[in-house]
């Protein structure tokens, strides 16, 4: 599965904030499947969404037409 990164957040945030929690509850609110998840290479919170599908490919024929 292929997501888009909306957000980047450090994981070094102070105690008790939730910075990338709180923009991905927003943007669900805004109808978004927005979830967050730790880059551990990175060591950030990325609030992510699925990618939508932009290339369908090629049309294919019917037979017959």
């Amino acid at each position: 599965m292929r997501r888009t990164v909306l957000e980047r957040f450090p994981a070094g945030g102070p105690r008790g904030s939730r910075p990338a929690e709180e923009f991905a509850a927003a943007r669900r609110g805004e109808g978004m499947a927005a979830e967050v998840v730790m880059d551990l290479e990175l060591d950030a919170f990325l609030v992510v969404v699925p990618q939508q599908p932009t290339d369908r490919g090629p049309l294919t024929r019917r037979s017959g037409a």
